[in-house]
């Protein structure tokens, strides 16, 4: 059992201060105990932006070659505790170990490459004639990270803002610790220099409120649901701070009419009960054709129930448990009201899968007969729900899409790439990928409307950390 009772501050583990807390983690696939973790206070908070304030004025003039060497030795570090970090991702959050050694470790290490890169081609001066405009630091980064996919969240937001010569307050999720507590060691190895990097555990109502409030700190990035980022933004307004929202989605899947149908049903079922169903892109809404809903639905609801629930330490487990039992009751909760609404449950629906008495495991769950008034089809669950709806002819198709309050991701269909780029074009989404297109770390990813406001990854990530001063001759 892991005990993470320091904090990474001005270069040193150090203990808190008084008034700190101390909460459990738990294993979601047993709900056994696996630590525990203090959560700081507003004391804490304040040790750690000064510490970052400090150390900001000598790492904002560091040379490009100064921040590679720092990067690339994290990565060096990083890549020799994948194992590390994937039995931590396994542990706390129940990712199966198959996904955590595939992706949830690895995107960390993928985060880190691109961000270097990136690094490496960025022009820091753009001339305009005799005049010329300067990127610049902005300062102290305050780093507020979701529990879900941790050390993608971590790594991409730590290393644009290294990148940019911004120094990094880091509040990872109080349910993902472990993860987080190895990234800080690993920070610590590479020589990261003192105040640099700083990194406190706590609760969003205490270390989160102060550090969107805190007049020293500078830009705020965080992803987290939608009720989370407004939090965040009224707390950070009278400071007049940057603040990035990387935040909540319900993400259309528009099977056109054209499309390889199997393909696209599979790819689409497949994405969404992946990590349990709680990836923020995940094309949760399905929207097929009405002509071709029943076979749509067939194939869905074979895809689900032939999915591999249970110990994510077993290599063939495809599906592991919900993160916490909060979630686990939320997405139950939807569950039930998605069936209440009149949807029909074609794969799954509540309670555990058969034969599985604890931890917080969910069913595969395919409703279809949704329309998109319902629950289901508006709110996020973040877990491994599926709503299908049919619709009437591409215009109807758009609309459906559209209509949502959020707008992080949407994804297209078709045998025919030009009408898929023309129907990609007209849908309100910070990322539209067609026909299953892989995710790119150097395109800018971020959300319309509810989603948020900001982006992340390649050269648009790392100007999120940036000042644009204009110097004229």
């Amino acid at each position: 059992m892991k005990t993470l009772n320091q904090f990474y501050i001005d270069g040193q583990w150090v203990d808190p201060a008084p008034g700190a807390t101390e909460m459990d983690i738990v294993n979601p696939a047993t709900e056994a105990l696996a630590g525990k973790v203090m959560l700081g206070t507003a004391a804490d908070v304040d040790r750690a932006v000064a510490a970052a304030r400090a150390a900001f004025p000598a790492w904002s003039q560091t040379s490009r070659e100064t921040r590679i060497a720092l990067l690339e030795r994290i990565t060096g570090l990083y890549k020799a505790r994948m194992a590390d970090i994937a039995d931590a991702v396994r542990t706390e959050i129940g990712a199966p170990v198959a996904l955590c050694q595939a992706l949830q470790a690895p995107i960390g290490l993928a985060h880190l490459a691109a961000a270097t890169e990136t690094l490496r081609k960025f022009e820091f001066e753009t001339a305009y004639g005799n005049n010329y405009v300067r990127h610049e630091a902005i300062g102290v980064a305050a780093l507020v990270t979701a529990w879900n996919w941790p050390l993608s969240l971590i790594c991409a937001k730590t290393a644009a803002a290294l990148a940019a010569g911004c120094t990094v307050v880091l509040k990872p999720s109080e349910i993902a610790p472990l993860d987080a507590a190895i990234f800080a060691e690993i920070m610590h190895e590479a020589d990261t220099p003192p105040g640099v990097f700083n990194m406190l555990y706590g609760e969003g109502k205490t270390v989160g409120a102060r550090l969107s409030s805190h007049p020293d700190v500078d830009v705020i990035s965080i992803t987290g649901s939608t009720r989370a980022g407004v939090e965040v933004a009224l707390s950070a307004a009278p400071t007049v701070k940057r603040v990035h929202q990387e935040l909540g989605g319900k993400s259309p899947l528009l099977i056109l009419d054209d499309a390889d149908l199997p393909a696209a049903v599979t790819t689409g079922v497949t994405q969404v009960m992946m990590n349990s169903g709680q990836t923020c892109i995940a094309p949760t809404r399905m929207l097929v054709p009405r002509e071709r809903y029943a076979e749509a639905v067939a194939v869905a609801a074979a895809v689900a129930n032939a999915i591999p629930v249970g110990d994510p330490a077993d290599p063939a487990t495809k599906m592991g448990p919900i993160s916490n039992r909060a979630q686990y009751e939320k997405v139950q909760r939807l569950i039930g009201a998605g069936m209440e609404e009149g949807a029909r449950v074609v794969a799954g629906g509540t309670g555990r899968p058969e034969g599985v008495e604890r931890g917080f495991y969910a069913r595969p769950t395919v409703f279809a007969d949704v329309h998109n008034g319902m629950a289901i089809a508006r709110e996020e669950v973040f877990g491994p729900v599926l709503a299908m709806i049919p619709y009437d002819g591409e215009e109807d198709g758009i609309a459906i899409a559209n209509d949502t309050p959020y707008g992080l991701a949407a994804y297209v269909a078709s045998g025919d790439t030009a009408r898929a780029r023309r129907v990609a074009a007209r849908l309100r989404a910070g990322s539209v990928r067609i026909n299953a297109a892989q995710v790119d770390l150097a395109m800018p990813f971020g959300g319309y409307k509810a989603s948020g406001n900001g982006r992340e990854n390649g050269a648009h990530g790392l100007t999120e950390f940036l000042e644009c001063k204009s110097v004229m001759l």
